[in-house]
């Protein structure tokens, strides 16, 4: 597919990103499928043909103008680093050349609430691409991620086709959340496009069983999630980088804490009224929960401690059964 530049290379790795634009789909294909549908059938394909005809085909392919300052994102997530330096050396590749930034599909493996969707977010702030989040728990079709097909009453595209043509992105950061949860039957395999998807020169003609119409995926960046690597076909993990992603320490866990209290301070204009640090007996506690309770229980801390008028979270601002509820344990 073609791509050009749009944005100047930078130098410093504080600049904007270098964004190409790159074509997704070829026009020509989409108005020969229109011309050959019936006159009054398929009024969702038509729609669907003529919402790609009238966006265009080009989206933006974005990478960091050089090696992105990445401290902070092993300070928040002190237990991902495997994962931010195969991240990194991606990049540094890609850096200093007009190729895009090619990541290969990476699985992280771990209990539940340890942080694995957040990292992808900030994963995809990182690299300046959009996210798409697909939550295998919840698939109620096998279609989710390659279409169903219009002959099917309610058909409609896949998550893939949906990420790349209605969204702004050549390379969004799409999310296979909890891949070992897709439920397979004898009739359809939930994960069956993964075979072409997770391989780079397949993808770059994916069909979506809806519209039909061959989709550049080839830059999209895959990362799965999972608990157990054990329900996961193994030539979908030969396909992907596995990090097996542990609890954080307590040590960690109060980094974390920290990192979440100063930025949800930071992203609020009521956060002025706070203290800039917490308190230590506050991040104590906070380290006995999951990475994904923190969050929960610092606005209910936050709330409770305006309430009461105090610019300090208390600890017995947060909630009561917090603890008790979200220990995942610690690495020793």
């Amino acid at each position: 597919m073609e791509t050009r530049s749009l944005v100047p290379h930078q130098s410093s790795s504080f600049q904007l990103p270098i964004a190409n634009l790159r074509s997704v789909f070829r026009p020509h294909d989409v108005e020969r499928k229109l011309a050959k549908l019936p006159g009054r059938d398929h009024e969702h394909l038509r729609t669907t043909y003529e919402r790609m005809l009238e966006r265009g085909p080009e989206r933006f392919q974005v990478k960091p103008s050089g090696l992105p300052d990445m401290a902070a994102l092993y300070e928040q997530l002190p237990n991902f680093t495997d994962a931010l330096d195969d991240v990194k050396r991606h990049v540094a590749l890609s850096q200093d050349c007009r190729d895009g930034l090619e990541v290969t599909p990476m699985l992280l493996l771990g209990p539940p609430g340890i942080g694995k969707t957040h990292f992808a977010r900030r994963l995809a702030d990182l690299l300046g691409t959009g996210m798409s989040l697909v939550p295998m728990s919840s698939m109620t079709a096998g279609w989710l991620l390659s279409g169903a097909s219009s002959q099917w009453k309610g058909a409609k595209p896949g998550k893939v086709f949906e990420a790349l043509v209605e969204g702004q992105y050549a390379n969004p950061v799409i999310v296979v959340d909890e891949i070992d949860k897709a439920s397979a039957d004898a009739q359809y395999d939930p994960l069956g496009a993964l075979y072409s998807l997770l391989e780079h020169d397949t993808a770059g003609s994916f069909m979506d069983e809806f519209a039909e119409v061959a989709i550049d995926a080839s830059q999209v960046i895959w990362i799965m999630t999972a608990n157990d690597e054990r329900c996961i076909p193994e030539p979908i993990l030969n396909r992907m980088n596995v990090f097996e992603i542990e609890a954080p320490s307590f040590e960690a866990a109060r980094r974390i804490a920290r990192s979440l209290y100063r930025a949800i301070r930071c992203e609020h204009g009521w956060g002025e009224r706070f203290q800039a640090e917490p308190a230590d007996d506050l991040l104590d506690l906070l380290a006995e929960l999951a990475p994904r309770d923190m969050r929960r229980a610092l606005m209910t801390g936050f709330g409770n401690a305006r309430l009461d008028q105090r610019a300090e979270i208390a600890v017995d601002d947060l909630p009561k059964a917090a603890a008790a509820k979200g220990k995942i344990g610690f690495v020793q």
